[in-house]
């Protein structure tokens, strides 16, 4: 399975270390005690880096109906809350759908549709247990402001969580995102969060609890958006 190039410095180090391990434990009749004892842990060691940072070949859906929002994440939709107001709306009322990321998830975030990046904005924060409530208050962050085809404002946020202390996010203003395609990560588990405006007018279409996949299920439709 293809790895993410996100994570080659993680996969890489685990790759230079694990071959030689392993290739030297396992001839080692040398040794007082049997080479897989070593060479067993560093390969497993090497399958658990290398899981986190697969990178599935996904096929993207088609001929959506207009205005369908992908899921930006692989895990489970945590909440789903209405806000007064959000930076990522222009401070108008939101709807905000937060997907928890486990370690064993994917971790490549992904476009919710065609969009334009208008900014960034990166905060400093702590790193509680991304399955808590108060983690989406306080933990690091990342929004990643955006504007629709129709001109609207939305955005994604990635939220660290207690053992994820890296966001990727290599997005720049004026970069132009195309509907599932990859733009980032958070690595060894998180949150990511899509928010959208008129939330009286978005079709919600999950619960909370539900598994997603990034760029495969469609979690809400928002008439009038626009996917290109």
């Amino acid at each position: 399975m293809p790895l993410t190039f996100y994570g080659i410095r993680e996969w890489g180090i685990a790759t230079v270390l694990a071959i030689p391990l392993v290739s030297l434990f396992l001839a080692g009749d040398w040794l007082p005690f049997p080479g897989w004892m070593i060479a067993g842990p560093a390969a497993l060691g090497w399958f658990v880096i290398a899981a986190f940072f697969r990178d599935p070949i996904r096929r993207i859906p088609t001929g959506l109906d207009p205005g369908s929002m992908l899921s930006p994440a692989d895990g489970v939709i945590s909440a789903i809350e209405h806000v007064e107001s959000h930076e990522a709306t222009d401070g108008e009322p939101a709807i905000v759908l937060r997907i928890f990321l486990s370690v064993l998830n994917v971790h490549i975030n992904r476009a919710p549709c065609d969009a334009t990046v208008i900014g960034t904005i990166y905060r400093k924060g702590m790193f509680l247990n991304a399955q808590t409530p108060e983690s989406a208050k306080v933990n690091e962050s990342n929004v990643i402001l955006l504007k629709s085809p129709a001109g609207e404002s939305f955005g994604m946020r990635q939220v660290s969580g207690m053992i994820a202390r890296c966001i990727v996010c290599p997005l720049s203003k004026g970069d132009r995102l195309i509907q599932g395609h990859k733009w980032g990560m958070i690595k060894f588990g998180s949150t990511t969060e899509l928010i959208l405006p008129r939330p009286e007018e978005v079709q919600v279409r999950v619960s909370v609890g539900d598994k997603v996949k990034g760029g495969k299920t469609i979690i809400a439709t928002l008439p009038g958006f626009g996917t290109g």
